[in-house]
């Protein structure tokens, strides 16, 4: 469903990586491994039409992707992005329906007891720590079980132990349902996944 031909990325006019080759089918966890600035962020980016890759092509359902793939795809980047002024539920309402998901109160609420900070529903962004924003941004998982394919990057820095365990068993259950996961993580932490595998970058 994900591939990616010959691919190829620079950054700052240097090359990150080449002809990398990536086939993605339902059910499938992909691990990008690397130090930092290897391409890791570049990758994913990359494969969420966030960036223009330098050669090579990355391809959806057979077809180049366009409109109807960022449809289908949800891409959590490395920074928790939520915005202080705005409450916990308010930041998850506001980053959901930018991406057309259904977003009932009611839906709202469970997804933050997925990632166990319903009890920050009311609060403004601003107070929480770096672990707790990390968990409001990841909240969107809990809505996001219709999107077939997750890009994460780095989601379980900031988090401890029980956050770790909630985000693995939400993403576990995403590819037991036929969806797909790409991750890009210094932790080796265990998720349940019929097709798993990784890459290394090493810049």
């Amino acid at each position: 469903m994900l591939e990616t031909t010959a691919l190829a990325c620079e950054r700052g006019g240097m090359r990150l990586f080449s002809d990398l080759g990536v086939a993605l089918q339902a059910g499938g966890l992909l691990r990008v491994r690397g130090n930092n600035g290897s391409g890791k962020t570049t990758l994913l980016r990359t494969l969420a039409g966030l960036t223009r890759p330098a050669a090579g092509s990355v391809r959806w359902r057979g077809e180049p992707i366009g409109d109807d793939f960022r449809r289908e795809m949800l891409f959590l980047g490395h920074a928790a992005a939520v915005k202080d002024e705005m409450t916990v539920s308010e930041n998850l309402e506001f980053s959901s329906r930018i991406s057309c998901l259904d977003v009932a109160e009611s839906k709202i609420r469970d997804a933050l007891e997925c990632l166990g900070i319903v009890r920050l529903a009311d609060l403004p962004a601003r107070y929480l720590s770096q672990g707790q924003r990390k968990r409001a941004a990841l909240a969107r998982l809990a809505l996001s079980a219709s999107v077939p394919l997750w890009l994460l990057d780095e989601p379980f820095s900031a988090l401890d132990d029980e956050a770790i365990a909630r985000v693995s068993a939400l993403c576990a259950a995403h590819l037991a349902a036929g969806g797909m996961v790409v991750l890009t993580s210094h932790q080796d932490i265990p998720i349940a996944a019929a097709d798993a595998r990784a890459i290394e970058m090493r810049g």
